[in-house]
Order: C-alpha cells, then structure tokens, then sequence
C-alpha cells in the first residue's frame, strides 16, 4: 500500500466516525511539502472538526488512528494524527493535539484531502511559539537516557535503524532552521541551512543523513566513524544556541533543562 492510500484510507476513516462533524482533512509534513522518503517519513494527517470540542472527540481520533494502523502495513504504522477545532487552533479554547510547528505546517504547507479549507482566521505561530514548542518537543523525545545514550554511543543508534539515525541527525538540524527563519523545518531546507552556517559543526554528518533518507549507508563503518566524529559536536552545538535563545525568551525553565541534558550527552564517554 502508497503512503497516498493510506493517507487517503485513514481519512475516510474519519469521514465515516464523526460524519459532520469533520470539516477538513489535510496531508501534512513531507507528503504536502514534498520529500517524502517510504524508507524513513512519517505519514502526517491533519483534521479540522467543527466546534464545539466534544469530550469524545480524542478518544475518536485515537481509535481510528488505531484501527488504521493495526491494518497491518509497515507505513500505516506510521500514521501520526493532528487535530483541532477552529477555536483550538486560534487558540480561544485548549484542546485537540496540534502543536505550533504543525499549525505552521497546515498553514504554509496543508494539502486538502476532503472536506473545505477551514484555515481561515487561524494565526501563524509567533517566533516564540515556535521556538518553545520545537523545545518541548525536544526534551520529551531527544533528552531522554535511551536518546541520550545513541547520541553518545552511535553503535547503539546505528543498530536502531536507519530511519532513527536520520530523524535523530535531522532533529536538531531543522529545529535550528525553524529557530532561525520562522519557517518550516523540512529535511531538505534545515540542512542547506546548516551547511550554509560556518560556524555549524557536522555539515558532512547532515548531508550524508539528508542522503540515507532514500538510500541507507552502504558501508555502515564508516557511518558509525561519522556519526561517532560529529553527532556530538551537532547536539552541543544545538543544545548552545537554544540555551542562548530560551533564555532571551523568558524561558529559563526549558533553558535549564536544555543545560541538563547538555551535561549528560557531554559526560566523558564510558
């Protein structure tokens, strides 16, 4: 099965569970801004409901993405769902699950599936928004100790996978792109811009993990000397220049925990 289809599957999926109810489906991420990898891409999916929020409404949403992915095919279990209603995504009420870098993505990128666009009145996320929520993001997936221990010791993380070598190598590199630009990181964009920066370490290192996107190293030795020789210099490198900014931003907090995990991916190596 495509990554179109089962796109197009899991939103009429939710065409039949809430009816009406569903204003608008969109394909986001790499299948709307293109780049899409079968190897590696997530395969995004937005919704618009129509107000107001129900108290169902997250338990709908998380049983059919669940439904859709015990279908059985290798990238329907890639499926990742945002969701919202107008007023969530102005941000009047809480609720839904559509974090500021995907609101920018269904506002830059969104490609509409069914229903009528239903992007009208939503804002662009601020500066700070972005910023914050590419923060977030980070600490919850990336500064854990498993993260932390295949940032430190590439062996661990070559041994997960090409598709977590390169998500784990063009994290950091689309964040600063975002961080930088207000725009959508995609793969493609962070990491002319990282090669661009003088001053970046581990150019070589995003270059060569844009390219196993779609084609896996070949010789996995000389990945790991790579990823050995500038996946740490990358992280510090981020973990810095995000220190610098949460801390312009008020966000003493998320600078905090960006110096505690600076600390341990920076301990000596065992």
């Amino acid at each position: 099965m495509s990554a179109e289809n089962v796109l197009a599957e899991a939103a009429g999926a939710y065409r039949v569970a809430l009816g009406e109810r569903l204003v608008a489906a969109y394909a986001l991420g790499s299948l709307a801004h293109g780049g899409f990898s079968e190897l590696v891409s997530d395969i995004d999916l937005g919704l618009i409901l129509s107000d107001p929020l129900g108290a169902g409404d997250a338990l709908t949403i998380q049983a059919v993405a669940g439904a859709e992915k015990a279908r059985g095919s290798e990238l329907g279990q890639r499926l990742s769902v945002f969701w919202g209603t107008p007023s969530t995504l102005r941000g009047e009420r809480e609720g839904g699950r559509f974090p500021a870098l995907d609101r920018l993505d269904l506002l830059d990128y969104g490609r509409l599936l069914s229903g009528r666009d239903a992007r009208a009145g939503v804002p662009r996320p601020s500066a700070r928004e972005l910023l914050v929520a590419g923060a977030e993001f980070a600490i919850e997936y990336l500064a854990g100790a498993d993260a932390v221990a295949e940032i430190r010791r590439p062996e661990v993380l070559l041994a997960h996978g090409v598709r977590r070598v390169t998500k784990l190598v063009l994290f950091p590199v689309r964040f600063l792109f975002t961080s930088a630009t207000g725009e959508v990181g995609t793969n493609d964009a962070g990491a002319a811009h990282h090669l661009d920066q003088r001053d970046a370490p581990a150019g070589r290192l995003a270059a060569a993990a844009l390219a196993w996107r779609t084609a896996p190293p070949i010789d996995e030795q000389a990945a790991l000397q790579l990823l050995r020789a500038e996946l740490v210099p990358l992280y510090l490198y981020y973990i810095d220049d995000h220190i610098t900014r949460l801390d312009s931003v008020g966000r003493r907090d998320l600078a905090r925990a960006f110096e505690a995990w600076r600390e341990r991916i920076g301990e000596a190596s065992p």
